[in-house]
C-alpha cells in the first residue's frame, strides 16, 4: 500500500493512500509538532506483527475508522501508536521496562489486550522513527514523502 503524505500549509499536512483495491478518500492529518499520527501508525506497523487501521485499510476496510473501533488488534495497535506519540511529543525515551508497563496499563484503562512487546521490537520502532522523523523534517511546505506499506501476515 502506497501512502504520500503532503505537509501542508495551515494547521493539516495530508494523507492520501493507495491500497491493491484502489484510492481511499485523503486524510485530514492536524500538524501535532512531530510527523503526522498515521506516519508513526506507518513506523509502528511497518514493524508490529499486528494489524492497526493501516492494516485494515489495506484489506479494503473503510479507512479504519470505523472498522477499527471494533477491531481489538487495531485497538491494542492504537495504544501502541499513542507511546510512541507521546515519547515523540516530550522528547523522552522511556526505559523499555517503563514503556511496557505503562502500555499495559493504557491498554488495560481502555479494555484492550496488550500486544507482545520486546526490547528489540521498541528499539526497531523507535529507529524507524526517527527516520522517517528526519526525513519529515527536510520536506519542504507543499512537498511529498511516499511511504510503502508492507503487507502482513494474517
Amino acid at each position: 500500500m502506497k501512502l504520500t503524505f503532503t505537509k501542508g500549509t495551515g494547521k493539516y499536512d495530508r494523507l492520501d493512500i493507495v491500497a491493491a483495491d484502489g484510492p481511499r478518500p485523503p486524510i485530514d492529518c492536524p500538524k501535532q509538532g512531530i510527523i503526522p499520527h498515521d506516519m508513526v501508525h506507518w513506523a509502528v506497523e511497518s514493524i508490529a506483527e499486528a494489524a492497526g487501521f493501516l492494516h485494515l485499510i489495506a484489506d479494503g476496510g473503510d479507512g479504519g475508522f470505523r472498522t477499527g473501533i471494533e477491531d481489538r488488534t487495531a485497538q491494542s495497535v492504537e495504544r501502541l501508536v499513542e507511546m510512541f506519540q507521546g515519547e515523540g511529543w516530550s522528547q523522552t525515551v522511556l526505559p523499555d521496562d517503563e514503556f511496557i508497563a505503562l502500555y499495559a496499563t493504557t491498554c488495560d484503562e481502555r479494555g484492550d489486550t496488550p500486544l507482545p512487546i520486546t526490547g528489540a521490537l521498541l528499539t526497531a520502532i523507535r529507529a524507524r522513527m526517527a527516520e522517517v522523523s528526519a526525513q519529515w523534517a527536510c520536506v519542504p511546505v507543499g512537498g511529498k514523502m511516499v511511504l510503502e506499506l508492507p503487507a502482513h501476515a494474517q
